[in-house]
């Protein structure tokens, strides 16, 4: 067993906080990847605080985050070029089909707490599920809507990851799940 005072293990315990700076890009999960526009110090309770004020590239919705909550609200970086194949392969992969057996309100409930965590390797499960999903049958209008913001989610990021434009990412996302009958 591994002893307490190694710091090494001290290191994977404690994660280094990440720090955002104006102008840097950021991902807030379910709204999408968003632009630092400041660093505010603003007085909550009697108390100084400091919030990042970040502007979603989607709507312009303004989001005030706490600098000391980024972990806890899942603020993270725009994925890395890297890791952007292993995205695709996700999309890929079809061991896991859509649970049809299931009712759509709680595949609703499972995608959207997919979708919450932030993590784009979650929602494009969701978007997978649910793009194999939409081939067998109609998606009900919550499923629609899920499949939107996934598929929303998807583009920007990868767009703004890959440097290309949402119309290259779209059709490069779509040629993932043309029918089998088309490749003949």
């Amino acid at each position: 067993m591994a002893d307490k005072s190694d710091p090494e293990i001290d290191k994977a315990e404690t994660p280094q906080k990440r720090q955002f700076n104006v102008g840097d890009f950021a991902v807030y999960p379910a709204h999408g990847v968003g632009r630092i526009e400041a660093i505010e110090t603003r007085v909550v309770n009697g108390e100084s605080h400091n919030f990042y004020i970040m502007k979603i590239i989607e709507n312009d919705m303004v989001i005030m985050i706490p600098t000391s909550n980024v972990e806890s609200v899942g603020l993270r970086d725009v994925i890395q070029k890297k890791d952007i194949a292993k995205i695709f392969d996700v999309m890929r992969s079809t061991q896991e089909q859509p649970a049809d057996n299931q009712t759509w309100n709680r595949r609703y409930r499972e995608y959207m707490e997919k979708i919450k965590t932030g993590s784009l390797f979650e929602v494009a499960e969701v978007y997978r599920a649910l793009s194999l999903l939409k081939m067998t049958k109609d998606l009900s209008f919550g499923e629609r809507k899920l499949y939107d913001t996934a598929q929303n989610l998807l583009v920007k990021e990868l767009s703004m990851a890959k440097n290309k434009s949402e119309k290259s990412i779209i059709k490069e996302i779509d040629a993932l799940f043309k029918p089998l009958s088309d490749d003949a």
